[in-house]
């Protein structure tokens, strides 16, 4: 498996990272190892819905993150575009192991539902809960787990 962005995001995924709308956000959520499909099958998903509806399942204990300090930046020179943000954090996360992180786009933080929600990324994050602290460290080039300690 690797990391994957959604087919209802392909070239849209800088676009909802520059939170356009006046209540909106990004939201990590983890997704259970058991059970998760083909990255081929993940990016077929249209909302958070669709995708836990299926086989994935999201892994509840540890619990949803807001992005925060999301930034987005465009490197003429490079001719490159990316996002970033904040670390990723869940204190004394417990529950069933993770397999992936799917970063999804909610257009209404104050009432939306799964079903507004636009997954754009899947990535890889591989950890077992056992009463400690995890980071997730947010890049332009992904997200990797930076301790689990």
């Amino acid at each position: 498996m690797a990391d994957v962005v959604a087919n209802i995001a392909k070239g849209r995924i800088l676009h909802y990272a520059g939170l356009p709308a006046a209540s909106d956000g990004l939201v990590a959520i983890p997704l259970e190892a058991a059970g998760l499909p083909t990255d081929d099958v993940l990016q077929d998903y249209d909302t958070v819905a669709e995708l836990l509806a299926g086989p994935a399942n999201e892994q509840t204990s540890m619990g949803r993150v807001a992005l925060t300090g999301v930034v987005v930046s465009v490197n003429d020179t490079a001719n490159t575009a990316s996002f970033d943000a904040n670390d990723l954090s869940w204190s004394l996360a417990t529950g069933t192991p993770t397999g992936k992180l799917v970063i999804a786009y909610d257009p209404d933080t104050t009432a939306g539902t799964d079903a507004a929600l636009i997954p754009l990324t899947y990535h890889d994050f591989a950890v077992t809960p056992d009463g400690t602290d995890i980071v997730a460290r947010v890049h332009t080039d992904g997200i990797s787990v930076d301790s689990n300690a």
